[in-house]
């Protein structure tokens, strides 16, 4: 979970210093082990490259390797697409979780953000 984390975190930071290039490689590296370390090699195999998330894994960790080549802008925009497909699965039960936290769950229901989120909280509409 360690990895994980501090992968988020040097992506984040990365994005916020002007996608430094050496802090979203660091990112990267440190997400996909982490990813490996908490659920296992086997799985993480298994879910990168089942066959109806060929796509997704091709835009991810083709964008991993535009930013470790050096073009961080390029690359993020990749992942960020690959990682919408690859984990799109997932979002119904973050954004029911979310709704369910009081604060967030307020912020949520506003009318502008509500539209959006019913959207995201779909299981299969976004492509």
């Amino acid at each position: 979970m360690g990895l994980t984390g501090f992968g988020v975190f040097f992506l984040f930071f990365g994005m916020i210093l002007f996608f430094d290039k050496a802090l979203l490689a660091i990112g990267n590296v440190l997400f996909v082990a982490g990813l490996a370390f908490v659920i296992g090699l086997e799985r993480t195999f298994r879910f990168f490259f089942q066959k109806h998330k060929m796509k997704a894994t091709g835009f991810f960790l083709g964008g991993v390797f535009v930013v470790l080549v050096g073009w961080p802008l390029i690359g993020m925009i990749f992942e960020i697409y690959g990682f919408f497909l690859l984990f799109r699965g997932f979002f119904p039960v973050v954004v029911g979780f979310i709704r369910r936290v009081p604060v967030l769950g307020s912020i949520l229901n506003l009318p502008g953000i509500r539209s959006f989120v019913d959207k995201v909280g779909e299981s299969n509409n976004m492509v």
